[in-house]
């Protein structure tokens, strides 16, 4: 099949287990007038994307799209065409191989039926109608192989709501005494630069409280965004550079968010591999979580299963924070920050239900570099 000869080309079949182009399976009967089926493929390659398939003319017209489909018409995403690929490909998930092409994990992250309204060599429109996607898109050509996707519907979901544009961090109060009781829970106070975490389409958005944009400087983060995949989140943390003593080191820290350079901060990323420690969730898939309590986010938080090789969710300990102390101590670590289980998430605010307590001797707070918490 003509069609096929470059999906052919690109791939050895003696290594790869993807299906054969030439190779013809038993197809279904003929479609509904109108109606061909479609899939959508999480593609874990050397970065990760989405592949948008529907099937035309006997083979399945071809698109990557590297932040996914977009669930919102006022933004468009790219969309890469790529080489038709043959029918079996409706099904085809699994692993492919180093060194071959597309090597990496794919996996079938939605599928359906789509009906027609235009097909012309610049423009597509369709309507799809999977578990997932839902709605009129449009697909048009904007130079050579690169073409935008649109949502021409609404929202599908109404209350969705953006992740906010300018956000600061809630602040924890000083406070010389440890609060008691079980409305309590007590974590580790690190000593580093806050920042938020914009993760959407696999792509990640570092900034700092004070609004700066830290992305360059991190990019062992990129990670976070491939192990999320198509799960949207904003997320609140600390990043930190652990020294030799294993405590938090500032200096190696800020040595790293000087580099903004790609190379110096691949360099550096292998010398002092930072940390980012994510101890709360402002805003997942569409909802603000703010006005949920604590103990609501930090379970839903706890849900991501969110740990990586520059990433983690620290523990935190319910009750009265006597251990959460003594580890503390016991690490070297100037303070812990107790919070209160219905508590709610105040953006920019310092909120004494959230507390921390200093455990040096000086009778005052950890020492707050620029954008600490």
């Amino acid at each position: 099949m003509p069609r096929l000869d470059e999906y052919d080309a690109k791939r050895d079949f003696a290594k790869t287990p993807e299906p054969r182009g030439r190779r013809r399976s038993a197809r279904r009967a003929e479609p509904v007038e109108g109606v061909r089926r479609f899939v959508v493929q999480e593609h874990h390659a050397r970065s990760l994307h989405w592949d948008l398939r529907l099937e035309h003319d006997g083979a399945l017209a071809s698109w990557a799209v590297p932040k996914g489909i977009p669930v919102d018409p006022g933004e468009n995403h790219l969309a890469v065409r790529t080489e038709d690929h043959p029918m079996e490909y409706l099904e085809f998930h699994g692993e492919i191989p180093r060194g071959q092409y597309g090597a990496g994990t794919m996996t079938v992250w939605d599928r359906g039926d789509y009906e027609t309204y235009e097909w012309e060599p610049g423009k597509v429109v369709v309507r799809l109608a999977g578990e997932r996607v839902r709605g009129r898109y449009a697909l048009f050509r904007t130079n050579g192989r690169n073409w935008m996707i649109h949502r021409m519907d609404p929202p599908e979901d109404p209350d969705r709501v953006d992740p906010p544009a300018d956000f600061r961090p809630m602040r924890a109060a000083t406070a010389k005494r440890r609060p008691s009781g079980p409305a309590w829970a007590f974590e580790m106070a690190w000593r580093g630069r806050r920042v938020s975490a914009l993760v959407q389409g696999g792509r990640v958005r570092v900034r700092d409280a004070g609004g700066d944009d830290l992305t360059a400087a991190l990019p062992e983060l990129r990670g976070l965004g491939a192990q999320l995949g198509s799960t949207e989140a904003l997320l609140d943390g600390v990043v930190v550079v652990i020294g030799v003593d294993g405590r938090p080191d500032d200096a190696a820290l800020g040595r790293r968010l000087a580099a903004t350079d790609g190379r110096a901060a691949a360099r550096l990323a292998k010398q002092l591999p930072a940390v980012l420690m994510i101890f709360d969730l402002v805003w997942l898939d569409g909802r603000s979580l703010e006005q949920l309590p604590y103990e609501e986010r930090r379970r839903a938080l706890e849900g991501l299963g969110l740990g990586g090789p520059a990433w983690q969710t620290p523990p935190v300990e319910r009750g009265d924070g006597a251990r959460a102390v003594d580890a503390a101590r016991r690490l070297g670590f100037e303070g812990v920050v107790a919070k209160r289980l219905d508590a709610p998430y105040e953006p920019g605010k310092t909120a004494r239900t959230w507390l921390e307590l200093d455990l040096t001797g000086s009778g005052r707070a950890p020492a707050r570099k620029k954008g600490a918490r």
